[in-house]
């Protein structure tokens, strides 16, 4: 297994058009499987969409209507995107990394975990339930960041979102990773003010540490 170079970092403040953002990650996906590209962390926004994973069931779509619904081929089920949420599309060449899917939706999870606990943040997994949650007052339980992923040729793509502030009304649209019972919640909500320089920040920096 070869050593992992350094990861490229691409960050765009404003919205990015999610078929756009999907047909850019085919082909770095491509070119990094083929030996010709450079790992690469994607942050941005899209604006308010749902997309559908490859276990979505249509019974979790609850408000067809109220966004654009985009199939998508990562796993998972419904999730929300949206302003004030982080997304990181993360390209990684697992050749070279070790080939363990298990290994590295565990490294996502952490990654989120650390960078939570630079915000003061306590980030949980919980069994049977993909991504991240905090416990609130009365034990209850919101989720505050969705992991959904694919692999082609051992590369990565898709990734991680952490919601910083965005209308939490918005989910009520779907089932949120076909998970009820279970709110959500944001860095806002729990009375975290970041700024998005800040988060990107710490996405970085956490990153290195997780990654290394």
């Amino acid at each position: 297994m070869q050593a992992p170079s350094a990861v490229d970092w691409r960050i765009d403040a404003g919205p990015v058009d999610y078929d756009l953002a999907v047909a850019a990650m085919e082909r770095d996906v491509a070119a990094i499987a083929a030996g010709t590209g450079r790992e690469t962390v994607w942050l941005l926004e899209h604006a308010p969409l749902y997309t559908a994973g490859t276990s979505a069931r249509a019974s979790d779509l609850l408000d067809p209507e109220r966004f654009p619904v985009y199939r998508s081929g990562r796993g998972g089920e419904y999730t929300y995107h949206g302003p004030g949420q982080r997304i990181a599309y993360v390209m990684l060449d697992l050749n070279r990394r070790g080939r363990d899917l298990r290994s590295f939706v565990c490294s996502l999870e952490e990654w989120m975990i650390a960078t939570l606990a630079g915000f003061g943040v306590v980030g949980e997994r919980r069994a049977g339930r993909v991504g991240i949650w905090v416990t609130r007052e009365g034990r209850r339980e919101d989720k505050i960041a969705a992991i959904g992923v694919r692999v082609r040729r051992w590369v990565t793509y898709h990734g991680v979102s952490l919601n910083v502030d965005p209308d939490l009304s918005h989910y009520d649209g779907i089932v949120p990773c076909g998970v009820s019972g279970h709110g959500v919640t944001s860095l806002a909500d729990l009375g975290v003010r970041a700024s998005p320089a800040d988060i990107d920040d710490a996405l970085r920096a956490s990153f290195a540490q997780v990654f290394a």
